[in-house]
């Protein structure tokens, strides 16, 4: 059974605090953080797939190619404690993306934009993955 705290209702009643923010859940920098993070990688993306002679294509670019694997690959993950997860997905990324790299050298047929897309379709599977293991399992812990 969980307790519920709460709050009573400030002096002007309208619930808020004293700064005059609401309380509850996804108040704060983390939600804006991540926000700034999706288009960062987005433009990258599609700067990358354009071909844009942009000067944010390269750190752009690069930003997509290691967070696009390592929030799948995170998504995927059960056990570890957050920085546990943080440290293996990352690590994930790098392998994902070296990986992509020497096949596509190996075959002779590097591009960026080709590289992103490979690296865009790992991302998806791995994501679709890990949300149909999540929806079949029930409460998504290990048994």
């Amino acid at each position: 059974m969980r307790n519920l705290r709460i709050k009573p209702l400030s002096s002007d009643g309208t619930g808020t605090d004293a700064d005059g923010a609401r309380p509850g859940p996804g108040r704060g920098p983390a939600p804006l953080l991540a926000g700034a993070a999706a288009a960062a990688a987005t433009a990258g993306a599609l700067l990358a797939l354009i071909d844009s002679g942009s000067p944010l294509r390269a750190p752009c670019t690069l930003f997509f190619l290691l967070a696009a694997p390592a929030g799948a690959i995170a998504a995927a993950l059960r056990g570890p404690d957050p920085l546990g997860r943080a440290v293996t997905a990352l690590a994930g990324a790098i392998a994902v993306d070296l990986l992509v790299a020497q096949c596509m050298l190996a075959a002779h047929r590097w591009s960026a934009g080709g590289g992103v897309v490979v690296v865009t379709g790992f991302s998806l599977l791995v994501l679709l993955v890990a949300l149909v293991r999540g929806r079949g399992s029930g409460n998504g812990q290990y048994d």
